[in-house]
C-alpha cells in the first residue's frame, strides 16, 4: 500500500476542503519556521454545518487512505477544529473565529503552496 507523504496529506486536505465548499483555503509549507509540523491547512467554513461537514469528509477520506488524526481538539459549534494529521495540521474556522486567531498572520513567514479563495 501507497503511504502518503506529508505533501500529498495537504493536497488531500486542500481538495476536499474546496470540495466541501470551505472558503480562503490555504496551504503552508511550515518546515523552515515549525518544530511539529510540515505543512498547515488553513480553511473557514460559513456555519457550524458546514465547519463540521469539512471536517468529518477530510477524516473519513483519509482515514480511507490509511492516514488517521492522531488528535483532534476543538468542535463545530466552537467555531473550530484541529486536526492532527502528525505532518499535517489542518485548522477549519468560522469567519470570525479565524479573524480572531489570525494563524495565516501568525505563520507569515511560511512558504504559502496553495491559496483558494
Amino acid at each position: 500500500m501507497h503511504v502518503l507523504e506529508a505533501k500529498e496529506v495537504a493536497r488531500r486536505a486542500v481538495e476536499i476542503a474546496s470540495d466541501k465548499q470551505a472558503n480562503d483555503i490555504v496551504m503552508l509549507d511550515t518546515r523552515q519556521v515549525c518544530s511539529f509540523a510540515d505543512y498547515f491547512v488553513i480553511c473557514s467554513g460559513d456555519s457550524t454545518r458546514q465547519i463540521e461537514a469539512i471536517w468529518q469528509e477530510i477524516r473519513e477520506t483519509l482515514k480511507r487512505d490509511g492516514v488517521a488524526p492522531h488528535h483532534i481538539e476543538g468542535a463545530a459549534d466552537s467555531g473550530w477544529i484541529l486536526l492532527d494529521l502528525g505532518e499535517v495540521i489542518v485548522h477549519i474556522f468560522s469567519s470570525s473565529q479565524r479573524d480572531y486567531y489570525r494563524l495565516d498572520d501568525l505563520w507569515h513567514e511560511a512558504t504559502p503552496i496553495v491559496r483558494i479563495q
